[in-house]
């Protein structure tokens, strides 16, 4: 059986992502974002969402693994950071339902979600630069990165929650993105 974890990055969505990958079908569970990458036998990380760049733990470790990593929210900013990306506040805070258009109907984790879906996203902060090696692969008229990807690598980050209910596709983007991690 495939297995994902997701690395709590203390956002108020964490659980719900645990649950979408169980209710996929996926061994699963929360792990704290402390945990040496080392103790982490998985096929798949999920790096959270959450309130902060401050209480990110090792999450810059993870993206060293050799397994596919779907960062959501802070996750993708993580990503985008460690990875030498730049991550700027957005022109619009807070949660709100958005359009989103999906620009790479290649792409393994969103792809299959063009030409548009609905999400619920936060922009507090947001991508502004991909990191070397990163497509674009969603965007919306609140934000130009919604989404990004570097497949070689396996890195796949989506600003959106596709977690909760308000999310039109969130439980196909991880359909897709266990496919990725088996």
């Amino acid at each position: 059986m495939t297995r994902i974890v997701v690395v709590d990055n203390h956002g108020q969505f964490t659980h719900l992502e645990r649950r979408a990958l169980r209710d996929a079908g996926v061994d699963t569970e929360i792990v704290d974002n402390t945990t040496p990458p080392e103790d982490l036998d998985v096929d798949g990380l999920v790096l959270s969402g959450g309130p902060d760049m401050d209480r990110i733990g090792r999450c810059a470790e993870y993206l060293d693994m050799d397994v596919p990593v779907l960062g959501i929210c802070l996750g993708m900013q993580i990503m985008a950071v460690e990875l030498d990306g730049e991550v700027d506040a957005g022109d619009y805070g807070g949660y709100a339902d958005v359009d989103v258009r999906i620009v790479d109907e290649d792409d393994p984790v969103v792809g299959s979600l063009a030409p548009e879906t609905r999400v619920w996203a936060s922009h507090a902060d947001e991508v502004t630069e991909l990191p070397t090696g990163f497509t674009h692969t969603a965007t919306s008229d609140v934000c130009d990165i919604e989404a990004m990807s570097d497949t070689d690598r396996d890195r796949y980050g989506v600003q959106w929650h596709p977690e909760v209910a308000h999310t039109a596709e969130g439980e196909e983007l991880f359909e897709n993105f266990i496919d990725c991690c088996r």
